[in-house]
């Protein structure tokens, strides 16, 4: 492999192009079966799913929202039946929730200082929807913990898990976020025809929106000038959104700042849709003599062993590879005691920006069709600014290709149309049942003031 920095031209972008596709009545009631199978393989009576604010995609996987500023639960019982609990504020969402279960007023759910003082206690109300002694119950948050106590550690509030012990003193109560969260088998890890369509309007938009604003980075801009551009059509975030130049986190501060932009600075910025996220990290220059003397080699010190790794994490991907063997690949092409890096180099993606990694030392975690991956490998080097071109890919089957091609032709022409680019311009050979989600997946410029000129493969 052949790591070149020479001109070529840019991929095709335009955020007017993404049109939200809204989840079908057909895929949630999909969500629902496979949920009720799940507990039923697992011996589960009682499945409580919990949702906040920056919490909410297992919930909204049965409900088909988010409990936005307050808090929410939604409870399926091994008999079919279902209960949603809900805050003072959400309560008319029960209208539009696709579980159409027993609806439980929980203003304790509420904002702060609502009224609360005259309801039952929260283990009443737990009981009026439907919980009981001997029961077998499973909680889901956000988070699956690793090692031998992980059924134990909750990631809800305390006061939920109290009232659900105290309602089922003699049954069993454990934390079984892995039935959505696996990597390997859960719930959330693939997608089907419409939901990969539902997410790539998120990556996508993302990816134009980021495209726009590297092409607008120059010297006097500030921040938040070119934050503003990241902004896309009111879209909720799932990450914190970066712009950042010269040194992060001064003052502690992490969000876009009226800072000016200056020759040689580093440039960090991230945006993230439910879908996919587009990241970069480059310098503020157009020739190396523009960077400070001691980053001169940033472009072959840096940038070009990371975009190798990325090149070869981009064409290894697809059905049947072990995430074991791509861990490994990355540590042979890119090793940490020379480029630092130290989390999952990838990951799951989708209604959350991370969902789990199948990517680590010893996976048998085999990826398979309808799998949305994030390639997202962050070296850090002593001395120099980072590097990043962190974007998504789907993987494809050709059932799901079909699919996709018959029930969303627009979305098929991008992919295909990316795809392309990146095999054409870029030199990044996919394997026939990978897909790019983003609209500058490899497209990578370590001296962003240069816009013609790029890291290709050869």
């Amino acid at each position: 492999m052949r790591i070149k920095y020479e001109e070529a031209p840019e991929p095709a972008s335009d955020d007017n192009e993404y049109v939200p596709v809204d989840l079908s009545e057909e895929t949630m009631k999909e969500h629902r079966e496979k949920t009720y199978a799940a507990m039923d393989r697992n011996g589960i009576d009682a499945l409580v799913v919990y949702g906040d604010r920056e919490h909410g995609s297992n919930f909204a996987y049965l409900t088909g929202f988010e409990p936005r500023f307050e808090e929410g639960a939604v409870i399926l019982f091994r008999d079919g039946g279902s209960s949603l609990l809900l805050g003072n504020e959400n309560l008319k969402m029960a209208e539009y929730s696709f579980i159409k279960g027993d609806l439980v007023h929980v203003p304790y759910f509420s904002l702060p200082n609502q009224p609360m003082g005259d309801y039952p206690d929260f283990n009443s109300l737990m009981r009026q929807a439907g919980i009981r002694d001997n029961m077998k119950i499973g909680c889901v948050g956000w988070k699956m913990f690793s090692g031998k106590n992980r059924k134990d550690f909750f990631d809800i509030p305390a006061f939920i898990v109290n009232a659900l012990s105290e309602c089922n003193p003699c049954g069993e109560l454990e934390n079984v976020s892995e039935i959505f969260l696996d990597p390997q088998d859960g719930l959330r890890s693939t997608v089907n025809a419409n939901e990969l369509a539902h997410y790539e309007f998120g990556a996508g938009l993302a990816s134009a929106k980021m495209l726009e604003a590297l092409d607008e980075i120059a010297p006097g801009k500030t921040e938040m000038e070119i934050a503003d551009i990241l902004s896309g059509k009111g879209q909720p975030v799932t990450v914190t959104t970066i712009c950042a130049a010269g040194d992060r986190f001064t003052n502690a501060v992490v969000f876009p700042r009226n800072k000016p932009i200056c020759l040689g600075d580093k440039m960090s910025m991230t945006l993230g849709f439910r879908g996919g996220l587009s990241s970069r990290a480059a310098y503020i220059a157009e020739t190396e003599e523009d960077l400070p003397e001691n980053v001169r080699d940033y472009v072959e010190r840096v940038a070009i062993p990371y975009f190798r790794a990325a090149v070869s994490w981009y064409e290894q991907v697809g059905p049947g590879t072990l995430g074991k063997d791509i861990y490994r690949m990355i540590e042979e092409r890119l090793p940490k005691n020379s480029f630092g890096w130290t989390l999952n180099p990838g990951h799951l993606t989708g209604a959350d920006e991370w969902v789990s990694s199948p990517f680590y030392p010893g996976s048998e975690v085999e990826l398979k069709s309808g799998m949305m991956l994030q390639m997202d490998i962050i070296p850090s080097v002593p001395g120099y600014g980072g590097v990043s071109a962190e974007d998504g890919v789907v993987i494809a089957d050709r059932k799901l290709q079909k699919e996709v091609m018959e029930q969303y032709p627009e979305v098929w022409s991008r992919l295909l149309r990316r795809k392309q680019y990146m095999e054409e311009v870029l030199g990044i050979r996919l394997r026939e049942e990978v897909f790019p989600l983003s609209d500058i997946c490899g497209y990578y410029r370590p001296l962003l003031l240069n816009r013609k000129k790029i890291l290709k493969n050869s």
